[in-house]
């Protein structure tokens, strides 16, 4: 069972991201501030659940927060500023969107850009240890995908409602045969040769 969070002096929000790791599409982010008393034993991290199981949580987790946002940075902006700092510019819009600022901020992960006047701790693999940084990466994950699922109308050959803009197999064969859609981060390279190195360890 996840702790409700990781420390309990301060009114505390969970910060994690989704979508890091893709070829196309924005990244996106979520914070949540989650009631002390809250108890989910389904909850956990997004990586560790079913598509399913992310979408029956999503409602309860946007219904039983105190307060809870999502926010992202497309792929024009990932291009200019590294997705490390689009991750971060992310968190920070999900954090000024909540309409209840907190008091402290747990981030999944080993890095982070300070908030203003808002004091943090960046927990590694902290989506599996603290609840409400498993719900804010359920809120990223689920939204992102929903966004993924959108474009993937106008955007078949892709295949974005399957494999929402990461690099699968499929997803770097059409890009290399079809060419870059307007979505996709051009700073992020595929070659024949990554290719022929992910065919060899699927």
């Amino acid at each position: 069972m996840l702790l409700n969070c990781y420390q309990e002096e301060f009114l505390e929000a969970g910060c994690d991201e989704a979508g890091r790791g893709c070829l196309a599409g924005p990244v996106f982010a979520a914070a949540v501030i989650l009631p002390r008393d809250f108890k989910f034993e389904g909850l956990n991290d997004s990586k560790q659940l079913t598509h399913q199981q992310r979408d029956i949580l999503r409602p309860i987790i946007e219904k039983e927060a105190l307060a809870w946002a999502v926010a992202s940075c497309d792929h024009e902006e990932i291009d200019k500023i590294n997705i490390l700092n689009a991750s971060f510019l992310a968190m920070h819009r999900a954090i000024e969107k909540l309409h209840t600022q907190p008091q402290y901020l747990v981030i999944d992960g080993n890095r982070f850009r300070a908030f203003p006047q808002i004091p943090h701790s960046c927990i590694i693999k902290g989506d599996g240890k603290y609840l409400n940084i498993a719900a804010a990466s359920i809120l990223a994950k689920t939204h992102r995908d929903e966004f993924m699922t959108n474009l993937h109308i106008d955007f078949p050959h892709y295949n974005w409602q399957q494999n929402k803009g990461y690099p699968t197999i499929a997803h770097r064969k059409a890009v290399i045969e079809i060419g870059l859609s307007p979505f996709h981060r051009k700073t992020f390279n595929v070659s024949d040769p990554q290719l022929d190195l992910f065919s060899k360890n699927a």
